[in-house]
């Protein structure tokens, strides 16, 4: 699948070579490589969603790597404790790190994150999750608006007007990312004027899928039979969900959304289990705030094609992914393969949706 307007664009950004300063370990965090004179934190929020781990670390390590000789990149993860975060960014900063990419546990929190930085004169990207009122010098995110737009459109398309009695669940992201709120702007949208009743609603903490499991068990005692739909902010949550009602006997699984794209949601999308993902290039995401770490570690001032609060930003645009799209964006687009979908259980479903013939 070809990359956005504005992700090709940041992608073109010309990079130099960087520099690296010694850094200690904190716990979750990983020695910056041997031989630079520049270092780059990439202080990601936590490992329960697979992307962080499986692709934005790993992608952004490779493209600093690619895009420079003498650099490197100290890399932490707070696994979802603010604290511990702050612990890590202070520790970059007190051993000299030149630029942060901060992912941030808690936005508010990471105010004083950012403040400690800039008063360093050390470059701070918010990456992924925007931190208000705060000096950044850049913002490098997909529009989380538009991604619970597509996600509440798919699930009206799905459910439709809702019966008298029937309405759907909402299960939210954790309050702590401010993505949330965008996802809930661009939800709200979509739901306006659908017909569709809300039952109830959820900020799940942490993003914690047993937690949205244990959640959406207890809305299928309380509203017994009258839950046709739920809203998932993400794959993870929707998996929670579908066990939930997997194990309240609910055949077939009402319509659940999600996001992210991750391997287990296209398997359950693909079974027909899940209704929907929203795919966002993460790898482009992280590449792209890599380049813009490079740039800003030699003192430039790349050009912004968007702001958001002031901030100069590149936000990248979502794709929603069905069933009729598993083809054509997720496997002819890299970001899965037949191979890693189609192992059982699920070789028949990918038979029966086109994805291998009758004799793989």
């Amino acid at each position: 699948m070809r990359a956005p307007a504005v992700a090709r664009a940041a992608a073109g950004l010309a990079l130099a070579a960087l520099a690296l300063a010694g850094c200690t370990v904190e716990p979750g965090a990983s020695a910056p490589s041997p031989g630079g004179s520049v270092t780059i934190a990439l202080l990601l929020p936590e490992s329960k969603t697979t992307r962080y781990e499986s692709i934005d670390r790993p992608v952004f390590e490779q493209v600093v790597g690619e895009r420079c000789e003498d650099c490197a990149v100290l890399y932490a993860n707070a696994s979802q404790d603010a604290a511990r975060q702050q612990q890590q960014a202070e520790s970059a900063l007190t051993q000299g790190a030149d630029v942060l990419v901060l992912d941030a546990v808690d936005s508010s929190a990471a105010q004083s994150i950012v403040a400690a930085a800039a008063e360093r004169g050390v470059a701070v990207i918010a990456y992924d999750r925007f931190v208000a009122d705060a000096p950044l010098d850049y913002f490098v995110a997909y529009d989380a608006a538009r991604v619970g737009q597509l996600q509440g459109e798919a699930l009206v398309a799905a459910v439709g007007p809702t019966e008298p009695g029937q309405g759907v669940l909402l299960v939210h992201g954790a309050s702590t990312d401010p993505n949330v709120a965008g996802l809930k702007a661009g939800l709200a949208r979509a739901l306006a004027d659908s017909g569709l009743t809300v039952l109830a609603e959820y900020d799940t903490p942490d993003w914690s899928p047993d937690k949205a499991q244990e959640w959406v068990q207890g809305q299928l005692t309380q509203y017994a039979g009258r839950v046709v739909g739920v809203y998932a902010a993400n794959d993870g949550t929707a998996g929670g969900a579908i066990s939930a009602m997997r194990a309240a006997g609910m055949e077939p699984v009402p319509p659940v959304t999600g996001q992210d794209a991750e391997l287990a949601a296209i398997q359950r999308i693909v079974a027909g289990d899940q209704y929907m993902t929203v795919y966002k290039a993460i790898s482009q995401q992280a590449r792209t705030a890599a380049e813009l770490a490079v740039r800003l570690s030699r003192g430039e001032t790349p050009a912004a094609v968007a702001h958001v609060e002031g901030v100069p930003s590149v936000l990248l645009a979502p794709v929603a992914v069905t069933r009729e799209q598993v083809d054509s964006v997720i496997v002819r687009g890299g970001v899965h393969s037949t191979e890693e979908i189609c192992v059982e259980p699920y070789t028949q479903a990918c038979r029966d949706l086109g994805l291998i013939g009758e004799g793989s």
